[in-house]
């Protein structure tokens, strides 16, 4: 109960049980890194980044001002793609919303597997450039922010392909729910509607946590 939403609803709506206690994280990343991975991230502990001067002056489109606002701008455009909603103004950046289909068109699951797999796509754009850009603004601040960002940096670099990975696997995932609704009666499209909307949302939630962080140690540098 005490996992990532994420977790919680794939784990109701693939039926899977509950796996118990989750293994502590220095186990996990045990597994995830391999020894050039540790070097890397120990070169980003233990670096010395440039010292930025105290009020010296960042080169405009350097970053310098980004921050909660720019935020809070990507989530919404990226929720907005993902419940199909949104403004005007967002319409070059986010994903059209769904086309109305025949229920025909719709039983078939490959239907939704690439409009989740195309939100994906989004996500990771969207949310990589904003990480690349808060980096850079953390950057700017001092030393200590520097290390930050040049960590954040191996992080993405070290764990960004195994973290796809695991993603690109939860269309798939989806399918048997999928299948056992349209076998049911009832409005069972809208429910599957309904829980893959919720699933994207949660994984939404999940890879903006790196971004959250950066805005954290932005608002404290």
């Amino acid at each position: 109960l005490s996992g990532p939403k994420l977790l919680r609803l794939l784990a109701r709506l693939t039926d899977a049980e509950a796996a118990g206690a989750p293994p502590a994280l220095s186990a996990v990343m045990s597994r995830w890194l391999g020894w050039t991975d540790a070097i890397s991230l120990s070169a980003a502990l233990n670096g010395n980044p440039p010292e930025v001067p105290s009020g010296a002056p960042v080169r405009q489109g350097s970053g310098a001002g980004i921050g909660d606002s720019a935020g809070s701008h990507v989530r919404a455009m990226l929720t907005a793609a993902i419940t199909g909603q949104g403004t005007a103004s967002d319409s070059r950046r986010r994903m059209p919303a769904r086309q109305a289909m025949p229920d025909a068109a719709e039983s078939d699951f490959a239907v939704h597997r690439q409009r989740y797999i195309t939100l994906q796509l989004q996500m990771e754009r969207e949310i990589g450039g904003l990480r690349a850009r808060l980096r850079t603004a953390l950057a700017a601040r001092s030393p200590q922010a520097a290390r930050l960002a040049m960590l954040d940096t191996v992080m993405e670099q070290v764990l960004g392909a195994r973290e796809q990975a695991v993603l690109a696997a939860v269309p798939g995932m989806l399918e048997p729910h999928f299948t056992r609704l349209r076998g049911a009666e009832g409005a069972w499209l809208n429910v599957f509607r309904m829980d893959m909307r919720s699933v994207l949302l949660a994984e939404l939630e999940i890879r903006f946590q790196p971004v959250d962080a950066l805005l954290a140690a932005l608002r404290e540098n």
